[in-house]
């Protein structure tokens, strides 16, 4: 370097491409917590939270929040919310009623609908109703404590609701973003929470492994026994979520709908021989709900994920011999390697391996 008169690279550099300076985007200072990249983004940047603002007041518009819940109404409906999870515990309730996920369960009564995994083309307008009698009907405390209550201060008509969903999250429990089906469900979407206060967010992004989501467009604090109604932008024009940091505590949410009478609903299955028998009074139709084989984990969702590679390393490790061991090493032909003699070494003598293998678990 200093042969060829230079004590700096950058400046060796610099002199052998000069025209780089010329169009390189130029850095300014913070502004508002927040990187502008250009000198002239700050018009774009003021454009980009104007029409935030509109947005967030569009959806604003379309919110209607009421309180008509006591906290001895809530503790009366909260044990019978418990009693759900009891009952679909024993397996007592039609197999579509019940979806389980890890740190939330889903309990459909009245009708229930395709959705997520489920649904066999993906994609906004693909959900489909169940045919009737496939998920359980609302329970009479439901219309007793919950429906009457909302008809007589005038927040539904009566006879509006056919279908309600109970929601069950557990801490750091989420429902990533979405909009209720417009071609199933009639507006408002009506929705009372129960346990713990939380917030309802819109225009979310979610990103997973680890989980992340961006900043709403509008942030709606749902109080415990607090009713809210979804109509217009805020239900059809943008999504909404819960996102799994506020979910602080177990919380729950009845979700109130009416299905559209022109609602796509998927053919009445014919049962087979695999299925169970029609319910009859004397003897109901008992199905086991579906059960995700993940246990809930109240930290999952604030603790840094496990790459499957480093479980693999990490089996690796326990399964060879202590001088095929090796240590700060992850590549991928060291892992193929270490495979390949993990192999080798469990052919030479298969009885003495035996205490030495780790029994695989899926994940």
């Amino acid at each position: 370097m200093a042969a060829s008169g230079y004590t700096d690279l950058r400046e060796k550099l610099k002199s052998m491409t000069p025209h780089r300076d010329d169009c390189k985007p130029k850095v300014s200072d913070y502004s508002n917590g927040r990187k502008r990249k250009y000198q002239d983004s700050e018009e774009d940047y003021s454009d980009y939270e104007e029409q935030r603002e509109v947005e967030a007041q569009k959806v604003q518009d379309g919110i209607r929040q009421v309180n008509i819940f006591s906290s001895v109404d809530c503790a009366h409906i909260e044990a019978k919310i418990d009693e759900i999870v009891s009952t679909a515990e024993r397996g007592l309730y039609r197999e579509h009623t019940v979806d389980r996920a890890p740190l939330r369960n889903k309990y459909f009564f009245g009708e229930g609908y395709t959705y997520g995994a489920q649904l066999e083309k993906r994609g906004p307008g693909q959900e489909r109703l169940y045919p009737k009698g496939e998920v359980d009907d609302i329970p009479d405390w439901v219309h007793e404590l919950v429906i009457k209550k909302l008809v007589e201060n005038r927040v539904i008509p009566e006879g509006f609701v056919n279908s309600a969903v109970i929601n069950d999250y557990q801490p750091g429990g989420c429902i990533v973003s979405h909009v209720d089906p417009i071609h199933i469900f009639e507006r408002p979407i009506v929705s009372v929470s129960f346990f713990s206060d939380s917030a309802l967010c819109f225009g979310c992004k979610f990103q997973f492994k680890p989980i992340r989501v961006s900043e709403p467009v509008l942030f709606l604090p749902v109080r415990r026994g607090s009713v809210t109604m979804l109509s217009g932008y805020a239900a059809d024009e943008i999504t909404h979520c819960i996102r799994p940091q506020d979910i602080k505590e177990r919380r729950a949410v009845i979700i109130l709908r009416k299905t559209r009478s022109d609602a796509p609903r998927l053919e009445t299955k014919v049962l087979s021989a695999t299925d169970p028998p029609a319910a009859t009074p004397e003897r109901p139709w008992i199905l086991k709900p579906k059960r995700s084989h993940r246990k809930a984990d109240p930290d999952a969702a604030h603790r840094p994920r496990v790459l499957e590679m480093d479980k693999e390393e990490n089996r690796r490790s326990v399964v060879l011999p202590e001088h095929r061991r090796k240590s700060g090493s992850s590549s991928e032909n060291y892992w193929r390697r270490s495979h390949e003699a993990s192999d080798s070494y469990d052919d030479t003598d298969d009885n003495a391996n035996t205490a030495r293998k780790v029994k695989m678990r899926r994940h």
